[in-house]
């Protein structure tokens, strides 16, 4: 017998309530939470853009950054209208000039499978800046990444972001998705929105960077971005041309440096 109780929670977006069988030392009956997943479609100027599978929350930030990240928009002040359909599944994006349908569109290594429109390795300068950061700092920041009020601590299974300033200490901006690579479009569609310069502060994910990661984190102005698990080796060959220093495994008491290590004072 098929068991239909997930449900939506209207009152905790992002988020469905269904149950489960757990073991220890006997079988009990858990009602709680689990992460809610659902495709995104972006439109832009009326053009079907691309679909998404992604959070169903904050998606005008996601599409705002996604468009962002692939060079699609520069600022706020193109867009005329965004609109989230009431079901939450489709965003209208209008700008204020012609849009250019992208010639191809690459299918990434992200969770369900990124989307992106042009080649991840190119069209980035190296990166100068002489920002620095103490180890003890990454560490501390992560722990405030997924704090108790936050959707990975109601169901677990979700990805978070957050933009570090380095001269407050303070996460400027944090935000959860189910993809991995949706969390950096999210960071930079806030950063987009609410006039926050992204340029020369941190970038911390929960999620492994992959190349498309890299390149969203390095369009932004990020010189440093960190992990709590593994880049992958093109990320890396990335980060090492673009002077971006990559850290990963931040987690209790260590972590790894794969580039430009100068700027976590390792020398």
């Amino acid at each position: 017998m098929v068991e239909r109780s997930i449900m939506m929670s209207k009152k905790n977006p992002g988020a469905v309530s269904t149950h489960w069988y757990e073991y220890k030392h006997e079988w009990t009956r858990v009602e709680a939470e689990i992460i809610e997943e659902a495709l995104i479609t972006i439109f832009i100027n009326g053009f079907e853009l691309a679909t998404i599978m992604a959070s169903p929350l904050q998606q005008d930030v996601l599409a705002l950054g996604f468009l962002k990240n692939e060079g699609l928009i520069k600022n706020f002040a193109e867009v005329e209208i965004i609109f989230v359909s009431k079901q939450g599944c489709c965003v209208d994006v209008w700008l204020n000039h012609p849009f250019v349908e992208p010639e191809r569109m690459i299918i990434t290594s992200g969770c369900g499978g990124g989307v992106t429109f042009d080649d991840p390795r190119v069209g980035i300068e190296p990166l100068e800046s002489d920002l620095r950061v103490d180890p003890k700092l990454l560490r501390e920041a992560f722990r405030q990444l997924q704090p108790p009020n936050s959707l990975y601590a109601r169901s677990r299974g979700v990805h978070a972001a957050g933009l570090l300033d380095l001269e407050s200490e303070e996460l400027l901006v944090i935000v959860e998705d189910v993809g991995r690579h949706n969390t950096i479009d999210k960071l930079a569609g806030v950063c987009l929105k609410e006039s926050i310069d992204p340029h020369d502060r941190a970038i911390l994910v929960t999620g492994r960077v992959s190349s498309e990661m890299l390149s969203k984190a390095a369009k932004m102005g990020s010189p440093i971005i960190a992990s709590r698990t593994s880049p992958t080796s093109m990320s890396v060959e990335m980060a090492r041309a673009w002077n971006i220093t990559l850290v990963g495994y931040v987690r209790a008491g260590r972590l790894r440096v794969y580039s430009c290590p100068e700027r976590v004072g390792v020398f």
